[in-house]
């Protein structure tokens, strides 16, 4: 496993319909060793951080193997950063990569939290705004970390499985928790016993369980 590139996003306004909205989904890949703290990559920005941000959503990961698909699918070359993603990866598919994972990435320790959960402005960037569904629909979401030990990281560098976590749900096994079907009830009770669960996920998960 080793990190591919780190990609960085600055805030920008883009037109929606009829109205402007603000995102920082369009990250571009930067040289050199870079600082991550607990709220992630230094110098990378957020328009909504209660949903693209915070504690338990510090860094996200997409790996070159679902690059890879999405390119057959697509028809055209994906750069890094295309999926908004902070960390380029490779070896971390979603089905190999478990809720509660541990990894240490260069100098840093990070803990898979939740599943990526796209919104409209990834159906902007790809110009299409069905390619959202797609997307959740995929098993290709890539996935969410919180910093256990925060540090410095640059392109390069290997990343190590510290810790496996004991329930062994996969992260698209995790994303099946948001999509009807015979195995989502099933889903969300393995996925709130995981205490690394975010907490979005978690009071998510509650609410569909009860519902």
């Amino acid at each position: 496993m080793k990190l591919l590139s780190i990609n960085l996003g600055h805030l920008q306004t883009i037109r929606y319909g009829k109205r402007d909205v603000e995102t920082g989904i369009f990250k571009n890949p930067v040289d050199g060793v870079h600082s991550i703290g607990l709220l992630g990559l230094e110098g990378d920005r957020q328009a909504d951080p209660e949903n693209h941000g915070g504690v338990d959503k510090a860094l996200y990961f997409y790996t070159m193997e679902n690059f890879r698909v999405w390119e057959q699918e697509l028809g055209r070359t994906l750069p890094s950063g295309a999926f908004g993603e902070n960390f380029t990866v490779s070896g971390m598919p979603d089905e190999a990569v478990h809720i509660g994972d541990i990894f240490r990435v260069g100098g840093i320790t990070v803990q898979v939290t939740q599943p990526r959960v796209p919104c409209f402005k990834l159906g902007i960037k790809m110009q299409d705004m069905q390619f959202v569904t797609r997307f959740l629909h995929s098993g290709r979401a890539g996935f969410y970390a919180r910093i256990l030990e925060p540090g410095v990281a640059a392109a390069g560098d290997s990343i190590a499985l510290r810790v496996i976590d004991p329930h062994g749900l996969s992260v698209k096994e995790a994303m099946l928790a948001l999509i009807k079907g015979d195995r989502q009830q099933e889903i969300i009770k393995r996925a709130l016993k995981i205490p690394a669960l975010s907490l979005a996920w978690q009071t998510d998960l509650r609410k569909r369980l009860q519902s």
